[in-house]
């Protein structure tokens, strides 16, 4: 659906030249929810500018189902956009807002009407499409924002950090609900966020961003459990990095331990740098067995349904043992200052490139 061929974005001039992108390439799938994550200042907003068309290229094209839209004024798109702010029409009701749209492109009424119920429907919100947005709550403004968008049908709906004005409980409601969106409409969802949580939950890929470039493109699982860089590793979940030697196919951890791992293509033997996820550490009070990892507790952070131990290995090094809660807790994990003996889940430890 979407095809982004070296794409560059550079602000300004001369020393006070800004390079937001630098020589993009990706190609995003017809019917797929596909989300930019990275920190801010990536360049992930400003590669959804460039799709939409608020922002020309400085070099590169973009192609829109095989066509070459990189000159088309936003209005010659076949895109629509969310935005942070949803720029509803207070004084207009729900079903106004949705048909606003509609009637600027010069739709007939029995149209316009037949496609504000089928988007009031979509978006569950039937009973109050007499309401004026500003008597709706946040969620439900959010969800007049998409209806709003999805009604002339585009062929990709750009969103840019929708959710982030929600509170906690309301935006993991929405992330279901986007999804189901989605599916249900067919259209190629171009997502843009900072919070990994959302983009594991809602993605068919992902796209990590940083310093103006793709770093990885992978499926959820892929990108968590088998990230191609630090950076990817350390912005994607908790992490601990640690110290290694690679040799044939197996790494010794600086703290001790030998495990089987697959090996990227370009590493070679000798130092690397390896993760391991937190969740993937088990531990148990007293002193380290063969197979073992020897540690002491620094901390213990109780947050619900898990128990995270922070731990110092004997090399100096820090690392995190995520462990989920029994229903009524058996008292078993140690305690702040105990010895723990560490054991590592087969198969968790990833060796990164850089």
């Amino acid at each position: 659906m979407i095809e982004i061929e070296s794409a560059t974005k550079v602000f300004g001039t001369g020393e006070a030249a800004f390079r937001a992108l630098n020589a993009v390439n990706v190609t995003i799938a017809e019917n797929e929810f596909f989300t930019l994550l990275g920190p801010s200042g990536c360049g992930k907003t400003t590669l959804l500018r460039l799709i939409a068309g608020f922002e020309p290229p400085t070099m590169g094209a973009i192609k829109l189902a095989g066509d070459d839209i990189t000159r088309l004024r936003p209005a010659e798109r076949p895109v629509n956009t969310v935005f942070q702010n949803y720029a509803l029409f207070p004084h207009m009701s729900v079903a106004g807002n949705i048909a606003f749209g509609l009637e600027m492109l010069g739709k007939p009424k029995d149209e316009v009407d037949s496609t504000v119920a089928e988007m009031l429907r979509l978006v569950k919100m039937e009973e109050l499409k007499d309401r004026r947005t500003s008597e709706i709550s946040g969620g439900q403004q959010q969800r007049v924002a998409l209806a709003r968008a999805l009604a002339p049908h585009p062929k990709v709906l750009l969103l840019d950090e929708p959710l982030s004005a929600l509170d906690l409980k309301l935006r993991k409601e929405m992330q279901i609900e986007l999804k189901r969106l989605q599916h249900e409409t067919g259209i190629t969802f171009v997502f843009v966020t900072h919070d990994q949580e959302e983009a594991l939950t809602m993605s068919d890929r992902i796209a990590v961003m940083n310093g103006g470039e793709i770093l990885q493109i992978g499926n959820p699982k892929e990108i968590y459990e088998r990230p191609s860089a630090r950076f990817v590793a350390n912005f994607i979940g908790e992490s601990n990095f640690l110290d290694a030697t690679l040799k044939g196919g197996q790494v010794t951890l600086a703290a001790g331990g030998t495990f089987d791992v697959s090996v990227p293509d370009g590493v070679a033997d000798g130092a690397v740098s390896v993760l391991l996820r937190p969740e993937h550490v088990a531990a148990r009070a007293g002193a380290a067995q063969d197979g073992e990892i020897a540690a002491t507790v620094d901390t213990v952070v109780y947050s619900g349904e898990a128990t995270t131990l922070h731990l110092s290995l004997p090399t100096g090094e820090k690392v995190k043992a995520k462990i989920g809660n029994a229903p009524l807790g058996d008292g078993s994990l140690p305690k702040e200052g105990d010895s723990a003996a560490l054991t590592v889940a087969t198969g968790a430890i990833t060796v990164l490139r850089d």
